[in-house]
Parts: C-alpha cells; structure tokens; sequence
C-alpha cells in the first residue's frame, strides 16, 4: 500500500543518535508535540464531497435510460450508476462534470480554472475513494505527527494542483477526478525529507529501497488505461520539491548546543547541501509551475511537445487501447 510506514519493515529511523540521549530525547519531544487532525478532517472532507455528489447524482430519477438497473437501488437516491457505465460504484459522468471534475475544454476555453482543484476533492466511485482515503490515513497521519498540519496541508494542497496541471496539458479527451495527485505528492515529500535529512537515518539504503519500491509500483499501475498518471507524476514531482523546502530537518549539532553554556556553538543549524536543495527547489518549483501554467491557458497541447510522453499514462498492449490522451 502506498502508506507503509518506513519506520517498520527495515526503514527504521534513528530519532535519536544512540550514543547521545540527549539528541533522543529533544527529538523526540518536538515530533510527538503535534496532533494529527488536519488528514483525518481531509478524509472527512472528502467523504462528506462523495456523499453529496450521489445526493445530486440520484441514480432512479436521472439515468432513465437504465430504469431499473441501478446498482444498490436499495439506498435510494444513493445508489450508483449500472456497472458498465461506471464500474467503481460511483456516479455518472455528467454528475462529476457538474461539480468540477477537470475537463480541458472547461479549464481553458470556458475559464473554469477552479477545476484545477475542485477536482482533487471528487471521486469516480466508492472504490476509488476507499483507495484514496486509507492511503491518506498511512501516508498523512504519520506526516503530520511529525512536521506539523501546515506543512502537510502545503504540500497536500500544492502537490493536487499541480497533479491537476499536468494532467490538464496532456489529457485533452477525459474528465479526471480524485486526490491521487495530492497522494503522490505526499510520497514525494518522504523521498525528499529522506534525502534531505539522510544524516538522521539508521539503515539509509533499506529506508530508501522500501520507498522508492513503493513509488515505482504506485507510478507502475498508472500505465494502466482509465488511470490518470499523469495527475500522480505531477503531483510526486510537486511533492518532492515542497518537501525540500518544507521539511528539512536541524541536524543533531543544533540541537546538542541547545544546552551548551551561551556563546558555545557547535554547528549551523541546518546543513550546507540543504540550503542548496532548498534554493533550487523552490526555483524549480516557481519556474514549473509559471511555465505550465503559461502552457495550459495558452492551450497548447504537452503532447505536441512531447511525443513519447503519452506512454507514461497508458501502455497499449493487445488486451487495451488508449485512446483517452
């Protein structure tokens, strides 16, 4: 599952240099300091959206079409829509293009820029949300426990937009709707909080492999037809370069000197290659965004400019066809 927590299985992290309990113990109190409640109020969110959409969706009155045919029709108004119209238990197209899914044509021609993030809060179904939703809770909770809901919430929110923008340059003929993007982001911050706080980890390569083992199934499955990865590597790589510049960590030095006598230092606060990481983060990240941006409401298409870049959502093989891009 995208969420396994790298503190088990091999990943274990050092808080604490095992020779100086004092470094332990200060590590120690600043992470258990924060309450996680931002994700759990983010999975209520989302949760309450996908009520209200099968609320306005109501299956028995507005698919005439199937009369009879809606899927749990003992919920009512709730039920979902026929199998081979949606086979995730979830709401009609037209039901997800009315409350903000992220449709091209809308964004760029009918100046519905708000979709960029509206969409990060539907789901096509109540398997898409149970997915998204229990991979929140093992990803974000553990997160926010240690660096804090504003961080978390920055990175959550930045990495879905920025999933929505990528996914808007190069899917032109299909509605995307979901948190992924912000999901991936999530992923992306723990491989740069791991590479840029690398000193303060015990069993370095086992904490990296187990992640990046994670990642590359997670970006595996997108190349499978209806998925968008194209919101998931936008999101990832809008999560990697917040995290540099969120969540460094002050390295062990600072905070031994916290309890040297005035005047006594024994190092920076943070190290040198995390100032660097830092700048050219969040150039990168200034830069990606005003470009694609500049891209998507000029309505240029990322396939022009890239020709073999379709592949990274859908591989056609001889069981499928991709003809979403």
């Amino acid at each position: 599952m995208p969420g396994e927590d790298l503190e088990r299985g091999g990943g274990t992290k050092n808080r604490g240099n095992n020779s100086n309990p004092t470094s332990s113990r200060v590590i120690a109190d600043s992470e258990s300091q924060w309450t996680s409640w931002l994700i759990p109020m983010f999975v209520i969110a989302n949760i309450a959206v996908f009520i209200v959409l099968m609320y306005i969706n109501n299956c028995p009155k507005n698919n005439l079409g199937f009369e009879g045919k809606c899927v749990a029709r003992f919920l009512g108004r709730f039920s979902f829509e026929p199998l081979r119209e949606n086979p995730l238990f979830g709401p009609s197209s037209p039901t997800l293009e009315k409350l903000g899914a992220l449709e091209w044509v809308k964004v760029v021609h009918k100046h519905q820029a708000w979709r960029l993030v509206t969409c990060m809060w539907l789901h096509a179904g109540i398997i898409h949300l149970l997915a998204n939703m229990l991979s929140l809770i093992f990803i974000g909770i553990r997160l926010e426990q240690q660096f804090g809901f504003v961080r978390i919430g920055l990175i959550y929110l930045l990495s879905g937009f920025g999933g929505s923008i990528l996914s808007s340059l190069f899917i032109r003929n299909n509605i995307s709707v979901g948190a992924s993007g912000a999901l991936f982001g999530l992923l992306g911050a723990m491989l740069s909080e791991l590479i840029t706080n690398w000193t303060i980890y015990s069993n370095k390569a086992a904490a990296l492999l187990t992640l990046l083992v994670i990642i590359v199934i997670n970006l595996g499955i997108g190349i499978l037809p209806r998925v968008d990865n194209f919101a998931h590597i936008g999101g990832f790589l809008t999560g990697v370069l917040v995290g540099f510049i969120l969540l460094p960590r002050p390295q062990f030095g600072w905070l031994e000197q916290r309890h040297l006598p005035a005047g006594v230092h024994l190092k920076s606060k943070y190290k040198a290659y995390q100032y660097v990481l830092w700048i050219v983060s969040l150039i990168l990240l200034i830069a990606g965004f005003t470009v694609a941006l500049v891209m998507l409401f000029r309505g240029e298409n990322g396939n022009d400019r890239c020709n073999w870049c379709h592949y990274l959502s859908c591989v056609p093989t001889s069981r499928w066809k991709c003809d979403d891009i």
